[in-house]
């Protein structure tokens, strides 16, 4: 989509996304109107669909997309190599970290709950961060155990499921305890027999 435009095109193009993204955090998806975009932009009806010629939808199509790198990107750059159990304490303490500062703004549970439903493109981007995720966690544990590609596999998933279920409960309660209870207890299997108990 940023093809042909100028930096400057592309600068406002990026200011557009990142303002509706804080605003489908605030109001969510549904909520999210192009009037509300165009207010908080200070941009008019016609560059609004000069960047996005399909309006909303592409809109929401770009604020998934920006949502999911964030998303990986917070995780950076523990997620990449989880090689050690040290690093795997690591990448979790940055997990709970980020989402702790974020609290009920999380971008996670909106785009999964609301942006991944809003159409076709934004589900598709909410499958390859998933995959992509997985895949980074999967690598993990295959550095730390022994475990049949299955069990290996479904290990990870586990992981990205408690993070996920934990993100929902801070959505619904503003607390973070749920959150690092499930994802202790997702990853301790890990922790090498002779590591301490934290």
């Amino acid at each position: 989509m940023n093809k042909g435009l100028t930096a400057k095109g592309r600068a406002t193009r990026q200011r557009i996304i990142v303002a509706a993204a804080l605003l489908t955090r605030d109001k969510g998806a549904a909520e999210t109107t192009l009037d509300d975009v165009r207010a908080a932009t200070a941009t008019s009806k016609s560059q609004l669909f000069h960047y996005f010629p399909d309006g909303r939808s592409d809109i929401l199509t770009a604020v998934a997309e920006y949502e999911a790198r964030q998303i990986l990107d917070a995780q950076q750059p523990f997620l990449g190599d989880l090689s050690t159990w040290e690093a795997w304490q690591r990448w979790r303490q940055t997990v709970l970290d980020h989402y702790t500062e974020l609290g009920q703004r999380c971008p996670l549970g909106g785009l999964t709950t609301e942006l991944g439903k809003s159409s076709p493109q934004a589900r598709a981007i909410l499958t390859s961060l998933f995959g992509e995720w997985e895949d980074a966690l999967l690598r993990g544990v295959k550095a730390l155990t022994s475990d049949s590609p299955e069990v290996a596999r479904d290990r990870a998933r586990s992981i990205l499921a408690a993070i996920q279920g934990g993100v929902v409960m801070l959505q619904a309660t503003g607390r973070t305890d749920y959150l690092k209870s499930a994802l202790m207890t997702a990853t301790s299997p890990l922790q090498p027999a002779d590591v301490g108990v934290e």
